[in-house]
């Protein structure tokens, strides 16, 4: 009877041993896949920084050219110069894909480049021989290319925060997320405004 009573119990203790051995694994298996899907977001934004730092090396390249040919154009070089050097003073980290203010103060930030560039590249319509410039044809080819790809790796970037956001608020995942402190991670969105079409006046 002991006998019995002894295989009973180890029976129940060696399946209670395989039920947290199960659950165990079942958890390491979902933090790894949270791990996965994080590292994805954050290589999805270094290509993002990666065309972004693209852009910032041009503007300066591109300014000392239009500056030879239109020299009274100082407003507009200035708004240029000081929009890169704000965007180029945000240290961006991992951390602020958390971060609703620090990710919209960066977003706002390079959304006034994208607008001074804008700027500059309408000055020039005033400048036919600028357009001829061969130096400036490639740099203003380079940026317009560089703008594309910052738009595909944007997209890119929000499948990714897609996919994380998704894992980390479905159940039972989001469970193992809550203990493990996963949070959320920042949309790019439109700027505000970007739905209007810009009027250009000469």
């Amino acid at each position: 009877m002991k006998n019995k009573g002894l295989m009973i119990g180890c029976g129940i203790g060696a399946v209670l041993v395989v039920i947290i051995i199960g659950f165990v694994l079942w958890g390491v298996s979902i933090y790894n896949s949270l791990i996965t899907l994080e590292e994805g977001v954050n290589q999805s934004w270094a290509q993002v920084e990666s065309q972004y730092q693209r852009r910032a090396d041009l503007v300066p390249n591109l300014v000392n050219t239009v500056k030879g040919v239109a020299e009274f154009e100082r407003e507009t070089f200035t708004a240029v110069t000081e929009a890169r050097a704000r965007v180029n003073q945000i240290n961006f980290t991992p951390e602020m894909l958390e971060n609703p203010n620090a990710f919209q103060q960066f977003q706002s930030a390079q959304g006034e480049l994208s607008s001074a560039l804008s700027r500059l590249l309408v000055t020039v319509e005033n400048y036919p021989q600028l357009k001829a410039n061969e130096n400036f044809l490639q740099l203003q080819a380079q940026l317009e290319g560089t703008e594309n790809r910052i738009a595909v790796e944007r997209m890119k970037f929000n499948q990714a925060v897609q996919g994380y956001n998704t894992r980390i608020r479905r159940f039972p995942a989001n469970f193992i997320a809550g203990i493990t402190g996963f949070n959320q991670k920042q949309y790019f969105q439109a700027a505000e405004g970007a739905d209007e079409v810009p009027r250009v006046e000469f």
